[in-house]
């Protein structure tokens, strides 16, 4: 990773159609430098500091931003307007805001889905790919690796509801009591943090007791999630959408370990699927990772990745 820096511009943008979404922005790194958008997960997940430290500072021009409802964007949490056919737009709007012709696109986890579902409908705007990876993880797979953690994610669905875990925690953090919807948010935020690294990190599960973090994290994951992404299944790998952006240098790292998309699924349902039907990618499996991109190793070949990229002349 490249050392801490801070950004020279930051602020606030209208989301695209709408008088109610503020987006948080910043941008850091060589304000002449070649033009980098990092996409964060969740959805919901927001952005953090640590972000920046992907890119070579001398190279990029390093853009941040907070997805509608995430991280510092308002209102926080909030589910009306928020598909990711708003998000593709907001992308849009910020590049034009910053004045950028085409721009590489960094996405992790499910930024790596925003990424791609960007390039497929902007492809003359994208540089490069670089990307980072649900029934397996939220009804049945995980638990048999992490089965303490799985009862307290268990703990607030009745046994009645509990053959659908995404629509039962749908209606508990939809759920007019505030109490209800906070307890609900932090079992979700808790069961992903305590799962997404070979070994669970202390400072993860504290993020997902706050409740600022907690309530958008878990209530835009889940509504992204009921919602099927807002994308018909398999689009992102059907023919023409590939043939789209078949063209752009695309680079992905997966964790081996990864239980949150795991390589056993993934692999057979994205990565392999995505391999066989666009095999001019770069696909690099981490040995000794899981989810996280903080996994040391996913780190270092993000970095390295960026690098590259940086390294084309795009």
């Amino acid at each position: 990773m490249y050392p801490p820096i801070k950004p020279y511009e930051s602020g606030f943008f209208k989301g695209a159609n709408s008088e109610n979404h503020q987006l948080y922005y910043e941008v850091s790194g060589n304000k002449h430098g070649d033009p980098v958008v990092f996409l964060h997960g969740g959805p919901g997940g927001g952005t953090d500091p640590k972000d920046r430290e992907f890119f070579n500072p001398d190279k990029y021009k390093i853009v941040l931003f907070d997805q509608r409802g995430a991280g510092k964007s308002t209102p926080s949490a909030e589910l009306e307007n928020n598909t990711t056919w708003d998000l593709v737009k907001d992308i849009e709007v910020l590049r034009q805001k910053l004045d950028v012709t085409k721009w590489h696109v960094f996405g992790g986890s499910w930024g790596s889905t925003l990424s791609l579902v960007y390039a497929q409908t902007h492809p003359d705007r994208v540089k490069s790919l670089v990307l980072r990876e649900l029934r397996f993880f939220y009804q049945d797979g995980a638990s048999h690796l992490f089965p303490e953690q799985w009862e307290e994610y268990l703990a607030p669905i009745p046994g009645s509801e509990r053959h659908d875990m995404i629509k039962a925690y749908h209606g508990r953090l939809n759920s007019s009591d505030a109490n209800i919807r906070l307890a609900a948010a932090k079992a979700w935020a808790k069961w992903e943090m305590a799962t997404s690294r070979l070994t669970v990190s202390a400072d993860a599960i504290a993020q997902a007791e706050k409740d600022d973090f907690a309530n958008a994290f878990a209530r835009i994951e889940n509504h992204y999630f009921v919602n099927e992404g807002f994308m018909r299944d398999g689009q992102l790998l059907e023919k023409q959408e590939i043939d789209k952006i078949r063209h752009i240098p695309t680079i992905v790292v997966q964790g081996r370990y990864d239980v949150v998309c795991p390589v056993c699924r993934y692999l057979c349902d994205y990565c392999m699927g995505m391999k066989r039907a666009w095999p001019e990618i770069t696909l690099h499996i981490i040995p000794d990772a899981g989810h996280s991109s903080r996994e040391p190793g996913i780190e270092k070949k993000l970095v390295e990745a960026a690098d590259i990229m940086a390294s084309k002349g795009l």
